[in-house]
Parts: structure tokens; sequence; C-alpha cells
């Protein structure tokens, strides 16, 4: 039924292996993919609308201009993922690894990004507006033309990350690393 429709509204794929599955504009609104293997996966325009997507393996996948508003990534794998264009405002990605994710003009605003690993990421252009990134890595990390005004990049290490032409109005920097 699912591969029939592309849609799989709330339903329970937990645990799932979707690895290098095609899901380009599959709607999976409101869907439980708790501890799922998408390593690999086309998930191209998809609708995660608040999905649960905690601890999945989202390694290379491809979420560019997906719909992850208010879903749950909290500690997912998220290593090489390409995001360009996702929308994840409110998203929460608490501990999540974003290491080399590409992450251009993606929305996250008001997103969790608390303890997150971003390191080495590339958040050009992306709006990061009220996000929490307190405690997170974004070691050499890639924010020209960030928006991260309002932002909580306390405790955060920042170390050689580029901020050219980054926003950074009334953002919490308490105890952040910027070396």
């Amino acid at each position: 039924k699912f591969k029939a429709l592309n849609a799989c509204v709330g339903c329970d794929l937990s645990g799932a292996d979707l690895s290098k599955a095609n899901l380009n504009n599959a709607n999976l609104n409101n869907a439980d993919l708790i501890g799922a293997n998408l390593f690999l996966a086309n998930l191209i325009g998809a609708d995660l609308f608040l999905a649960n997507l905690s601890e999945a393996n989202l390694r290379g996948a491809n979420l560019s201009e997906a719909d992850l508003r208010g879903a749950d990534l909290s500690e997912a794998d998220l290593r090489g993922a390409d995001l360009f264009l996702a929308n994840l405002s409110g998203a929460q990605l608490f501990k999540a690894n974003l290491v080399y994710a590409n992450l251009v003009y993606a929305n996250l605003s008001e997103a969790d990004l608390s303890q997150a690993d971003l390191s080495e990421a590339d958040l050009r252009g992306a709006d990061l507006f009220l996000a929490n990134l307190s405690g997170a890595q974004l070691f050499k990390a890639n924010l020209v033309y960030a928006n991260l005004i309002y932002a909580n990049l306390s405790e955060a290490n920042l170390s050689q990350a580029d901020l050219s032409q980054a926003d950074l109005s009334q953002a919490d920097l308490k105890n952040t690393d910027l070396t």
C-alpha cells in the first residue's frame, strides 16, 4: 500500500530498513521512524512534518526541500546528509550528528540543536533565528550569510568556523569558543 500511494501518514515504521529507498515526495507526515535505517535514502521533497526520526540512520540521505517542521531528529545520524533548502523549523535535533551535512539555505528557525555536532557542516545562508545551539560543535562550520539573530550559542564551539556576513544580532555568545 505504501509503495502504491507513496504515503504512510502516521504509520509505524520504527526500526524499518529503508536504506537506499526512493521516497522522493513521499508523505510520511507524523510517521514513527524511530531507529529506522534510511542510509542513502532519497527523500527529496518528502513530507516529514512532525515525524519521529529520533536515533534514525540518515547518513548520506538526500532530504533536499523536505518538510521536517517539528520533526524529532534527536540523536539521529545525519552525517553527510543533504538538507539543502529543507524546512526544519521547530525541529528537535538534540545531540544529532550533522558532521559534513549540507544545510545551505535550510530553515532551522526555532530548532533545538543543543549538543548537536555540526562540525564542517555547510550552513551558508541558513536561517537559525531563535535556534538553540547551546553546547553544539560547529568546528570549521561554514556559516557565511547565516541568520543567527537571537540564536543561543552559549557553550558552543565555533572554533575555525566561517562567520563572514553572518548576522549574530542579539545572539547569546556566553562562553562560546570563537577561536
